[in-house]
């Protein structure tokens, strides 16, 4: 188990499972969608044998596993089958297809760079035409209602930043209870600096009491 989400298991009292999908560019678009809401729908089935509430299941991710967790959250609202509680996205990558004002302010010099970011989305999502879809670029979805309410974290100096808080914006706009939360302060990345970071520490422990919250059973 990485630190980051030994960290938030920690922090938040939540029990953690962390999933494995198939990568790119050996399994494209949509493989990591699906294999990321087959998991999630095997947890929910095999929630008490995990020791889980089947009815306060979150899903969550930083960068790629933001994206997942989106798009997740999308598709189980949109087909009526089991849906999170709960989404949290850190620093996620809504937009395939599009571009961005922090992308081009940051798109050197940092952890991640531009550059970084066409080349991932070419090998997930190699054929142009697929990136405007939905489930490749959450962002462009027509109606967003009804997914779960979300926990977005950007970075202040991320070339995602702009298109995460955009995707808070639209969720906003179509009634989704949404919290967005800037670190000013991070790069892209600062979840997995937990053990050298106390800056980094402290944003990870404020996104574990997100969760707990989110999560808590509702109030009698």
């Amino acid at each position: 188990m990485t630190s980051r989400v030994a960290s938030l298991a920690r922090h938040s009292g939540a029990a953690v499972v962390s999933v494995d999908y198939r990568l790119a560019p050996e399994h494209p678009f949509p493989a990591p969608v699906d294999d990321s809401l087959a998991a999630f729908r095997d947890v929910v089935a095999r929630a008490e044998e995990l020791g889980a509430d089947p009815d306060r299941i979150g899903i969550g991710g930083d960068s790629a596993g933001g994206h997942l967790s989106a798009v997740v959250s999308l598709l189980a609202a949109r087909d009526g089958g089991p849906a999170p509680t709960l989404q949290v996205l850190i620093y996620p990558v809504t937009d395939t297809q599009g571009t961005w004002p922090s992308k081009d302010l940051f798109a050197e010099k940092l952890l991640l760079e531009a550059a970084d970011i066409d080349w991932a989305i070419e090998n997930f999502v190699p054929e142009p035409s697929d990136r405007g879809e939905d489930r490749a670029s959450p962002i462009l979805a027509g109606d967003l209602s009804g997914v779960a309410p979300a926990y977005i974290v950007t970075a202040g100096f991320d070339p995602l930043r702009d298109e995460g808080e955009a995707y808070a914006a639209r969720l906003r706009e179509a009634g989704v209870p949404t919290t967005l939360r800037r670190q000013r302060g991070m790069t892209h990345g600062f979840i997995a600096f937990v053990s050298i970071s106390s800056a980094a520490q402290r944003a990870v422990a404020e996104i574990a009491g997100a969760i707990q919250v989110g999560l808590a059973p509702p109030a009698r």
